[in-house]
């Protein structure tokens, strides 16, 4: 457990000076996402800043330091019997907190607790001028202009390094149960969101390799009486199965084949691709593994309502996001210049013109 923001600061304001970029990295997990770092910048590491500031359990609220492990915060909320309900992936055991909230990560349960940006109730941040600024706090009611904290959720370092995070944290259901029956990918959509419309405790709706899951939780009483309602069997290795979707563990993501997020409409008709699809949050969340033109990947992702990335694999020197009209171009190198006027942070991470 160690402050070392500091010697962040004094670092930034040297490599202001020198005109030399930074890339920065925590845990380097996540290292894969994004455009490939640029090879002529210097390390700024986050990996030694690390402890938990503040927890207070009754208040629901925890403040740590961008470099702590997201297993170790974990660990401390299990103590009383506490959870992040957004339920941060983990691509190994060095993954921070810091780094789930720059990739934007969030787990199975993402439509119904919300993601790692909606948990969040503050920020300190180094800016590319070496100033050390706070954002928001531990309220929910506090944000006035600019909600700045919450613009770092995706944002991969490119505004700077967040070196402290407040936020939301929610106790543990009772009872988690899930249900599982076979179900061709043609009917699956409809039947998901019927479920996720229903006034009932599910947390996670998700299909692949033929099978369609669904899992409850919440009171003993209303999960149990949920599951006799629906139907289908219960599944004994349930929770192993909703985190080896949180961790990308499971089999279908353990491929050399690219990897390409769609975050479109719920509803929409699963795209006519050839090749393994995975769905998950209902619909609105699906992956499928494959060579494929990003330009085409794109329009059919634009036809059913939403974006497209390369998440994983691929040409990491060329763009992998989603392409942005000109407008967000320009509110985007906006921000950027703002927070980052030398262009220190991250460059070319997020786009290849940012």
């Amino acid at each position: 457990m160690a402050d070392v923001s500091e010697a962040l600061r004094k670092q930034i304001l040297n490599a202001r000076k020198k005109e030399q970029k930074l890339n920065i990295v925590g845990g380097g997990t996540k290292s894969f996402m994004g455009r490939a770092a640029d090879s002529h910048a210097g390390t700024l590491s986050l990996a030694e800043h690390t402890g938990i500031v503040e927890y207070h359990p009754v208040e629901l609220i925890m403040t740590a330091r961008a470099g702590t492990r997201i297993a170790d915060i974990e660990a401390a909320l299990a103590e009383e019997g506490q959870c992040l309900h957004f339920e941060p992936p983990r691509f190994g055991d060095a993954s921070t907190l810091g780094g789930t909230l720059a990739c934007n990560l969030s787990g199975p349960a993402r439509p119904w607790s919300g993601s790692v940006r909606d948990q969040v109730l503050g920020i300190r941040l180094l800016n590319g001028k070496g100033e050390h600024l706070r954002f928001g706090g531990q309220v929910m009611k506090n944000v006035a202009g600019y909600d700045v904290s919450r613009l770092q959720a995706g944002a991969m370092g490119t505004l700077g390094a967040i070196t402290e995070i407040s936020l939301k944290v929610m106790p543990k259901p009772a009872m988690t149960l899930t249900l599982v029956q076979d179900m061709p990918v043609g009917d699956v959509i409809k039947y998901m969101n019927q479920r996720a419309g229903e006034s009932k405790p599910i947390t996670g709706a998700a299909w692949v390799d033929g099978k369609v899951y669904l899992r409850l939780s919440g009171a003993k009483s209303a999960v149990e009486a949920t599951a006799k309602k629906w139907g289908g069997e219960v599944m004994e290795q349930g929770d192993a199965f909703w985190q080896q979707l949180q961790h990308m563990q499971h089999d279908f993501f353990q491929s050399d084949e690219p990897l390409w997020r769609f975050s479109i409409g719920s509803t929409a008709a699963n795209p006519e691709l050839d090749g393994p699809w995975l769905i998950d949050w209902a619909g609105s969340q699906r992956w499928y593994r494959g060579d494929a033109d990003s330009a085409r990947m794109e329009s059919i992702a634009q036809r059913a309502g939403g974006q497209v990335s390369l998440f994983r694999g691929g040409d990491r020197k060329e763009d992998v996001m989603h392409h942005q009209p000109q407008a967000l171009q320009t509110i985007q190198s906006r921000l950027k210049a703002s927070f980052d006027p030398d262009g220190l942070f991250n460059p070319g991470r997020l786009y290849s013109w940012l």
